[in-house]
């Protein structure tokens, strides 16, 4: 038996209810906590189904310098206590291979005058004069120069310091001319802008 048109009506009304109520809960979002705790224990803003999700790195604290090291910082002295103790260890080793078959031990000695301690000075006084070394100087007619170049610092401490120097020497003699190159330990003590060598050794020897 057909339904009538009535009943036709009243079922397709029905079914779109029926349909509605369906797709509404289809839609419907799923149930989920309001706030969640972060890591330091804050509540934080709830994220909307759907929403991306953004993540902040933290914050990077950098020191007031920029995060760069002074490594003077680090040590008993100064940029400046150190660039004052590398000139006088750089002058004495120029002073030191620099001499001439015509100049006395004083002469030789006195171009170093605040540059070395005392005991040094009587040291290389003695080395100047002693006979081999002063009988082949003058024989030959020897006339030295001399560079030098600060290799490294090999040591330090509160009141000393030890650098290794290069110093080129250029000697003309009666024999010709030779050039060569020796590495020193030259010792300083003092503090501050004043200091004075104390003791030079070959490098591979002494001061290490």
């Amino acid at each position: 038996m057909e339904p009538s048109p009535a009943r036709r009506k009243l079922l397709f009304v029905l079914i779109v209810v029926v349909l509605a109520v369906l797709g509404y809960y289809l839609v419907l979002p799923a149930p989920h906590s309001t706030t969640r705790t972060t890591a330091a224990g804050s509540a934080a803003t709830p994220t909307a189904v759907g929403s991306p999700v953004i993540t902040v790195a933290p914050a990077v604290t950098e020191s007031p310098s920029g995060g760069a090291a002074n490594i003077y910082d680090w040590l008993p002295f100064t940029e400046q206590n150190l660039t004052a103790a590398a000139a006088v260890a750089t002058q004495f080793s120029v002073d030191y291979d620099t001499y001439t078959y015509t100049e006395s031990a004083g002469t030789y000695i006195g171009k170093m005058n605040g540059l070395i301690a005392s005991e040094l000075a009587a040291t290389l006084e003695n080395g100047y004069l002693t006979p081999g070394t002063a009988g082949l100087r003058t024989g030959q007619k020897q006339i030295s120069s001399a560079t030098a170049t600060i290799y490294q610092l090999r040591a330090f401490g509160s009141q000393s310091l030890t650098f290794v120097v290069a110093i080129d020497q250029h000697l003309v003699s009666d024999k010709g001319t030779t050039n060569g190159s020796n590495q020193f330990a030259v010792t300083l003590t003092g503090s501050g802008n004043s200091w004075q060598v104390y003791d030079i050794e070959p490098a591979s020897e002494g001061n290490t």
